[in-house]
């Protein structure tokens, strides 16, 4: 015998042999039993769901001997010719190339005629949506009142094309696409009975690409072994068909969460150069992100299907994010699918996206200021400034990186190679990259007495070299050493302490203090910042402008002179009077620092 792929080699042949489709299995199995038949039935549902396999599934136990009945033997003549389409008995049309009003005619003419084995003589027409309104219109009479040795069987994937007419005519019969767990598991069974080693990492890949369709897996099933021989591992399947590896997708989310974009990018660009399908990435990294965050919303109703090393940490660290920009996010995503699907150069709208929903998680709501009018921190919304090491798996022996208490740990980010006019970014707050992050706390090599005292102590001789340039340095943390580059933080706020520490006569002076403090030369000197940092105090300068009060006078500048003014009269001097001494109002004069310009 010929070969034959997978896809027919492995097509059910009874009703247990349908995977995914028990609602519809039973249901027909109920009304063979119980001998409630119709006379049409109409199967809906994608491509590779079983609709063809369950129509001729359905013809066997209404034409086996003895039938109807569920439990036939499809081994026996009638069920073999149904299964090779020679039946005599069972018609099968193709409604694209059978689709006009003449070929109904001779249908018409046909069903008049008795079965020649079996109990009926069925008619199976599939992709049923292609044939003409005419032909639709001609069929109706005979759909409605068929002989009652006839029945009609439609197929279609587009129920939405069919007349309202012939879709009352019909019991409808909706085939779901097959869960992935269920396509896996069959890809499996089929690879041991080929003599074939599939990993289970590589037969949820395959299921992943099918997208809920049988066949589709089966038909990649048996390219790989084409392709790779008896052997088939995850990789391969990525090789042959485009697809990311659910490890790097995982990667990716964690990069987005962490607002790691130079390192998002930076992966993406890996992803294109060797070949990987642009589309399929983003659509799996949506996949993620909308499995995290059913997980976080109902628990209950969660599926995700996440590599365990991943998990537990991403779930985790959504659990920090709020809701609001989660959506943000996967608005921004959606907008970057939808402009991919219509566009040659796919990279570049992807990358668009990604940067817009980086950014969306970094974006402060006004739900967000309002809360820090009351008192509460604002929240902080760093993005990582350049490519940073990569996110370590968890295994189960560490703890994993991502899943780390509550409370971010910050991690600085460098601003050595920031212009003096840009503003620093907050430290960062990613959990996932401190087992990563080198390690200023070795300590320092042998012959260096470099610490935090000597840091303070040679950064006070530089001021009283240099008091123009070197005394605007305010308060700096030494956080360590390692081959003479030293590292000191700052805060985030603190631009004048940033930009002295940049410049390059200042860092040239500081770093010859230093080196005749700790007999140890030092190279460079690298600026982060952390919000741990305290800022250094600064003097308040007097209000250029005057503050209405509840009193009635105007507070100036101490070098003037008070001058009682008397109160303005009417509602609207009431009305600014209250509005000024509302809690909000004062609260966020003082947070933004405001000035009251008063109307001329």
């Amino acid at each position: 015998m010929s070969y034959q792929v997978f896809a027919r080699k492995y097509r059910p042949r009874t009703f247990k042999d349908v995977l995914g489709q028990e609602h519809v299995v039973r249901t027909l199995c109920n009304a063979i039993e119980q001998k409630r038949l119709a006379h049409a039935y109409l199967f809906v549902g994608p491509r590779g769901t079983g609709k063809t396999s369950t129509a001729r599934i359905f013809a066997k136990a209404l034409n086996c001997s003895g039938g109807p009945k569920v439990d036939f033997d499809p081994d026996e003549d009638v069920c073999r010719e149904i299964a090779e389409g020679t039946s005599l008995d069972v018609l099968e049309i193709d409604g694209a190339s059978n689709r006009g009003i003449d070929n109904i005619r001779d249908l018409r003419d046909n069903v008049r005629f008795t079965p020649t084995r079996g109990q009926y003589r069925i008619i199976y027409i599939d992709e049923v949506h292609m044939l003409t309104k005419e032909s639709f219109n001609a069929l109706l009479k005979t759909l409605e009142e068929p002989p009652e040795h006839v029945m009609f069987i439609f197929a279609t994937t587009e129920p939405h094309k069919i007349l309202p007419t012939i879709l009352s005519r019909c019991q409808r019969f909706d085939l779901r696409p097959i869960p992935a767990q269920v396509i896996a598991r069959h890809l499996i069974h089929i690879a041991g009975l080929e003599g074939v080693s599939l990993t289970e990492e590589a037969a949820w890949a395959i299921a992943g690409v099918a997208d809920g369709g049988m066949r589709d897996a089966q038909s990649m099933l048996d390219q790989l072994v084409s392709f790779c021989g008896n052997s088939i591992t995850e990789r391969n399947v990525n090789d042959i068909f485009g697809i990311t590896g659910r490890e790097i997708v995982a990667r990716a989310v964690a990069y987005m969460l962490d607002r790691q974009l130079p390192s998002l990018l930076h992966l993406v660009h890996e992803l294109s150069d060797a070949g990987r399908d642009m589309g399929q990435f983003l659509a799996e990294m949506m996949g993620m992100v909308r499995e995290l965050m059913v997980a976080k919303v109902a628990p209950q109703e969660s599926n995700a299907n996440i590599p365990a090393a991943w998990r537990e940490p991403l779930l985790a660290h959504i659990a920090r994010i709020p809701l609001d920009k989660i959506v943000n996010l996967m608005d921004a995503l959606s907008g970057a699918e939808e402009q991919m699907r219509w566009s040659v150069n796919k990279r570049l709208h992807l990358e668009l996206g990604v940067i817009k929903a980086v950014h969306s998680l970094a974006q402060v709501n006004i739900s967000d200021i309002i809360k820090a009018l009351n008192g509460a921190p604002l929240p902080e919304t760093p993005i990582a400034t350049e490519v940073l090491p990569d996110i370590p798996l968890p295994t189960p022996n560490e703890p994993a990186s991502l899943a780390a208490d509550d409370t971010p740990k910050a991690v600085p980010v460098p601003a050595e190679s920031m212009p003096s006019s840009a503003s620093p970014p907050d430290a960062l707050t990613l959990d996932s990259i401190n087992d990563a992050a080198p390690d200023f706390s070795a300590p320092a090599p042998s012959g260096s007495k470099l610490n935090s005292d000597v840091w303070e102590k040679s950064l006070q001789a530089a001021r009283l070299k240099a008091p123009l340039k070197v005394g605007v340095i305010g308060n700096t943390l030494y956080v360590g050493e390692e081959d003479g580059l030293v590292t000191v933080a700052i805060h985030p706020d603190d631009i004048a302490s940033r930009d002295a520490l940049l410049d390059e006569e200042v860092s040239r002076l500081v770093s010859s203090v230093v080196n005749e403090a700790c007999g140890y030369a030092i190279t460079r000197i690298r600026v982060v910042t952390d919000v741990g940092v305290p800022l250094p105090p600064v003097e308040e300068a007097p209000a250029e402008n005057p503050i209405p009060s509840s009193s009635g006078k105007k507070k100036h500048r101490e070098d003037e002179v008070t001058q009682e003014e008397p109160p303005a009269e009417g509602p609207k001097a009431l009305a600014d009077d209250e509005f000024y001494r509302d809690p909000l109002i004062e609260a966020a004069i003082h947070e933004f620092k405001a000035k009251i310009i008063p109307q001329s």
